[in-house]
Protein backbone atom coordinates (compact mmCIF):
# COMPACT_ATOMS: atom_id res chain seq x y z
CA UNK A 1 0.00 0.00 0.00
CA UNK A 2 1.42 3.14 -1.25
CA UNK A 3 1.67 5.73 2.01
CA UNK A 4 1.14 9.71 1.28
CA UNK A 5 3.94 11.88 1.97
CA UNK A 6 3.12 14.02 5.44
CA UNK A 7 2.50 17.02 3.60
CA UNK A 8 -0.28 15.67 1.31
CA UNK A 9 -1.90 13.81 3.95
CA UNK A 10 -2.05 17.68 5.93
CA UNK A 11 -3.24 18.83 2.42
CA UNK A 12 -6.05 15.93 2.42
CA UNK A 13 -6.79 16.45 5.86
CA UNK A 14 -7.07 20.12 5.41
CA UNK A 15 -9.63 19.84 2.73
CA UNK A 16 -11.48 17.50 4.49
CA UNK A 17 -11.66 19.74 7.76
CA UNK A 18 -12.94 22.33 5.05
CA UNK A 19 -15.13 20.41 3.38
CA UNK A 20 -16.97 19.56 7.07
CA UNK A 21 -16.43 23.50 8.02
CA UNK A 22 -19.00 24.49 4.80
CA UNK A 23 -21.37 21.57 5.30
CA UNK A 24 -21.88 22.85 9.24
CA UNK A 25 -22.14 26.68 8.21
CA UNK A 26 -24.96 25.28 5.18
CA UNK A 27 -26.58 23.50 8.04
CA UNK A 28 -26.78 26.31 10.35
CA UNK A 29 -28.08 28.56 7.56
CA UNK A 30 -30.62 25.73 6.68
CA UNK A 31 -31.84 25.48 10.20
CA UNK A 32 -32.08 29.15 10.52
CA UNK A 33 -34.23 30.09 7.62
CA UNK A 34 -36.63 26.87 8.98
CA UNK A 35 -36.75 28.48 12.34
CA UNK A 36 -37.02 31.67 10.98
CA UNK A 37 -40.28 30.45 8.61
CA UNK A 38 -41.71 29.10 12.04
CA UNK A 39 -41.48 32.74 13.92
CA UNK A 40 -39.42 31.63 16.11
CA UNK A 41 -37.27 34.34 16.11
CA UNK A 42 -34.80 33.27 19.04
CA UNK A 43 -33.87 30.07 17.84
CA UNK A 44 -33.26 31.83 14.35
CA UNK A 45 -31.02 34.44 15.77
CA UNK A 46 -28.88 31.71 17.66
CA UNK A 47 -28.44 29.51 14.74
CA UNK A 48 -27.84 32.44 12.54
CA UNK A 49 -25.02 33.91 15.22
CA UNK A 50 -23.35 30.66 15.06
CA UNK A 51 -23.08 30.73 11.28
CA UNK A 52 -21.65 34.12 11.55
CA UNK A 53 -19.18 32.95 13.89
CA UNK A 54 -18.06 29.96 11.17
CA UNK A 55 -18.34 32.25 8.73
CA UNK A 56 -17.71 36.09 9.51
CA UNK A 57 -18.76 38.93 6.99
CA UNK A 58 -21.35 36.85 5.11
CA UNK A 59 -23.71 39.65 3.78
CA UNK A 60 -26.25 36.92 3.62
CA UNK A 61 -25.84 35.89 7.12
CA UNK A 62 -25.49 39.17 8.40
CA UNK A 63 -29.01 40.07 6.97
CA UNK A 64 -30.71 36.98 8.47
CA UNK A 65 -29.03 38.80 11.87
CA UNK A 66 -30.72 41.79 11.82
CA UNK A 67 -34.16 40.69 10.83
CA UNK A 68 -34.36 38.38 13.72
CA UNK A 69 -33.04 41.13 16.41
CA UNK A 70 -35.63 43.36 14.63
CA UNK A 71 -38.52 40.69 14.49
CA UNK A 72 -37.94 39.82 17.98
CA UNK A 73 -38.69 43.47 19.23
CA UNK A 74 -42.14 42.30 19.58
CA UNK A 75 -41.27 39.57 21.51
CA UNK A 76 -40.24 41.59 24.41
CA UNK A 77 -42.30 44.40 26.54
CA UNK A 78 -39.57 45.87 28.01
CA UNK A 79 -38.56 48.74 26.29
CA UNK A 80 -34.82 49.21 27.28
CA UNK A 81 -34.48 45.28 25.61
CA UNK A 82 -36.76 46.45 22.32
CA UNK A 83 -34.55 49.56 21.79
CA UNK A 84 -31.38 47.24 22.45
CA UNK A 85 -32.49 44.74 19.59
CA UNK A 86 -33.41 47.65 17.40
CA UNK A 87 -29.98 48.81 17.39
CA UNK A 88 -28.41 45.26 17.27
CA UNK A 89 -30.75 45.05 13.75
CA UNK A 90 -28.90 48.69 12.47
CA UNK A 91 -25.24 47.28 13.21
CA UNK A 92 -26.46 43.81 11.84
CA UNK A 93 -27.91 45.47 8.39
CA UNK A 94 -25.08 48.55 8.17
CA UNK A 95 -22.66 45.87 8.08
CA UNK A 96 -24.71 43.46 5.47
CA UNK A 97 -24.91 46.57 3.44
CA UNK A 98 -21.36 47.47 3.39
CA UNK A 99 -20.55 44.23 2.27
CA UNK A 100 -23.00 43.89 -0.37
CA UNK A 101 -24.26 46.92 -1.35
CA UNK A 102 -26.49 46.81 -4.59
CA UNK A 103 -28.32 43.61 -2.95
CA UNK A 104 -32.13 45.29 -2.51
CA UNK A 105 -32.71 42.92 0.61
CA UNK A 106 -29.54 44.41 2.29
CA UNK A 107 -30.97 48.01 1.39
CA UNK A 108 -34.84 47.26 2.54
CA UNK A 109 -33.28 45.67 5.64
CA UNK A 110 -31.43 48.91 6.72
CA UNK A 111 -34.93 50.91 5.96
CA UNK A 112 -36.69 48.45 8.56
CA UNK A 113 -33.83 48.76 10.92
CA UNK A 114 -34.08 52.83 10.97
CA UNK A 115 -37.28 52.82 11.20
CA UNK A 116 -38.11 50.34 14.02
CA UNK A 117 -35.22 52.37 16.03
CA UNK A 118 -36.64 55.30 15.17
CA UNK A 119 -39.99 54.41 17.45
CA UNK A 120 -37.46 54.39 20.47
CA UNK A 121 -35.57 57.54 19.82
CA UNK A 122 -35.70 61.59 20.74
CA UNK A 123 -37.50 63.62 18.04
CA UNK A 124 -34.57 64.64 16.23
CA UNK A 125 -33.23 60.94 15.91
CA UNK A 126 -36.64 59.97 14.38
CA UNK A 127 -36.31 62.59 12.10
CA UNK A 128 -33.20 61.86 10.56
CA UNK A 129 -33.95 58.05 10.62
CA UNK A 130 -37.32 58.78 8.99
CA UNK A 131 -35.23 60.72 6.17
CA UNK A 132 -32.69 57.91 5.70
CA UNK A 133 -35.52 55.41 5.40
CA UNK A 134 -37.58 57.05 2.57
CA UNK A 135 -33.73 57.49 0.75
CA UNK A 136 -33.29 53.56 1.70
CA UNK A 137 -36.17 52.61 0.06
CA UNK A 138 -35.94 54.94 -2.98
CA UNK A 139 -32.42 53.24 -3.64
CA UNK A 140 -33.77 49.64 -3.05
CA UNK A 141 -36.85 50.20 -5.50
CA UNK A 142 -34.07 51.14 -7.97
CA UNK A 143 -32.10 48.16 -7.29
CA UNK A 144 -35.02 46.33 -7.88
CA UNK A 145 -38.39 47.95 -9.16
CA UNK A 146 -40.57 44.71 -8.43
CA UNK A 147 -39.68 44.41 -4.80
CA UNK A 148 -43.16 44.16 -3.36
CA UNK A 149 -41.52 44.63 0.10
CA UNK A 150 -40.00 47.91 -0.90
CA UNK A 151 -43.50 49.25 -2.33
CA UNK A 152 -45.19 48.51 0.79
CA UNK A 153 -42.90 50.41 2.89
CA UNK A 154 -42.83 53.34 0.84
CA UNK A 155 -46.35 53.53 0.65
CA UNK A 156 -46.57 53.55 4.46
CA UNK A 157 -43.63 55.92 4.45
CA UNK A 158 -46.23 58.07 2.42
CA UNK A 159 -49.55 57.81 4.43
CA UNK A 160 -47.61 57.61 7.89
CA UNK A 161 -46.20 61.31 7.32
CA UNK A 162 -48.56 62.46 5.21
CA UNK A 163 -50.64 62.01 7.88
CA UNK A 164 -49.13 64.21 10.32
CA UNK A 165 -51.13 67.71 11.24
CA UNK A 166 -50.24 70.68 9.79
CA UNK A 167 -48.67 72.53 12.73
CA UNK A 168 -46.67 69.33 13.07
CA UNK A 169 -44.58 69.70 9.77
CA UNK A 170 -44.64 73.46 10.20
CA UNK A 171 -42.52 72.78 13.73
CA UNK A 172 -40.65 70.16 11.62
CA UNK A 173 -39.87 72.19 8.69
CA UNK A 174 -38.48 74.79 11.38
CA UNK A 175 -37.03 72.59 13.66
CA UNK A 176 -35.33 69.82 12.11
CA UNK A 177 -35.64 71.26 8.30
CA UNK A 178 -38.43 68.84 7.17
CA UNK A 179 -39.32 65.74 5.24
CA UNK A 180 -39.21 64.84 1.99
CA UNK A 181 -42.80 65.13 0.38
CA UNK A 182 -45.24 62.58 1.07
CA UNK A 183 -49.32 62.18 -0.27
CA UNK A 184 -51.95 59.78 0.42
CA UNK A 185 -52.03 59.03 -3.71
CA UNK A 186 -48.49 58.49 -3.72
CA UNK A 187 -49.24 55.71 -0.57
CA UNK A 188 -52.25 53.98 -2.53
CA UNK A 189 -50.34 54.18 -5.51
CA UNK A 190 -47.16 51.67 -4.00
CA UNK A 191 -49.31 49.85 -2.29
CA UNK A 192 -51.62 48.76 -4.91
CA UNK A 193 -48.35 47.97 -6.38
CA UNK A 194 -47.32 45.59 -3.75
CA UNK A 195 -50.59 43.72 -3.60
CA UNK A 196 -50.02 43.40 -7.45
CA UNK A 197 -46.87 41.40 -6.92
CA UNK A 198 -47.73 39.53 -4.53
CA UNK A 199 -51.71 39.28 -3.71
CA UNK A 200 -51.07 36.73 -1.22
CA UNK A 201 -49.58 38.50 1.59
CA UNK A 202 -52.06 39.87 4.06
CA UNK A 203 -50.06 42.98 5.20
CA UNK A 204 -50.20 44.17 1.72
CA UNK A 205 -53.97 44.58 1.54
CA UNK A 206 -54.16 45.74 5.05
CA UNK A 207 -52.02 48.64 4.36
CA UNK A 208 -53.67 49.50 1.91
CA UNK A 209 -56.50 49.97 3.38
CA UNK A 210 -55.03 52.41 6.37
CA UNK A 211 -53.52 54.46 2.83
CA UNK A 212 -57.42 54.75 2.12
CA UNK A 213 -58.82 55.50 5.20
CA UNK A 214 -56.18 58.10 5.45
CA UNK A 215 -57.40 59.47 2.68
CA UNK A 216 -61.17 59.46 3.64
CA UNK A 217 -61.86 56.22 1.04
CA UNK A 218 -63.69 54.24 3.50
CA UNK A 219 -65.68 51.64 1.52
CA UNK A 220 -62.23 50.71 -0.16
CA UNK A 221 -60.79 50.77 3.21
CA UNK A 222 -63.11 48.24 4.56
CA UNK A 223 -62.99 45.78 1.25
CA UNK A 224 -58.85 46.10 2.05
CA UNK A 225 -59.14 45.14 5.99
CA UNK A 226 -61.84 42.45 5.26
CA UNK A 227 -59.73 40.95 2.52
CA UNK A 228 -56.57 41.02 5.07
CA UNK A 229 -58.36 39.55 7.86
CA UNK A 230 -59.61 36.63 5.80
CA UNK A 231 -56.06 35.83 5.07
CA UNK A 232 -53.88 33.16 7.36
CA UNK A 233 -51.33 34.26 9.38
CA UNK A 234 -48.32 32.88 8.31
CA UNK A 235 -45.70 35.56 8.66
CA UNK A 236 -44.16 37.75 11.86
CA UNK A 237 -46.24 40.12 12.55
CA UNK A 238 -49.72 39.31 10.86
CA UNK A 239 -51.62 38.94 13.85
CA UNK A 240 -50.14 42.43 14.79
CA UNK A 241 -51.33 44.17 11.28
CA UNK A 242 -54.68 42.06 11.51
CA UNK A 243 -55.44 43.34 15.40
CA UNK A 244 -54.50 47.22 13.69
CA UNK A 245 -57.27 46.22 10.91
CA UNK A 246 -59.80 45.16 13.41
CA UNK A 247 -59.60 48.30 15.50
CA UNK A 248 -59.83 50.58 12.59
CA UNK A 249 -62.71 48.18 11.47
CA UNK A 250 -64.56 49.24 14.42
CA UNK A 251 -64.34 52.90 14.09
CA UNK A 252 -65.71 52.68 10.29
Amino acid sequence: MMRCPPLLLLLLAFAGLTSVHALSVDVLIREGLAAEQHLDSAKALDLFLQADAAKPDDAFILQKIARQYSDSVIDTDDVAEKKHRATEALAYAERAVALDPNNAVNVLSLAVCHGTLGLYSDTRTKIKYSRLMEQEIERALALDPDYAWAHHLLGRWNYEVASLGSTTRFFVRIIYGGLPDASFAKAISELQRAVALEPKVLSHHIDLGFAYLSDDQKEKARACFDTGLAMPSIEKHDEIDKARARVALKSL
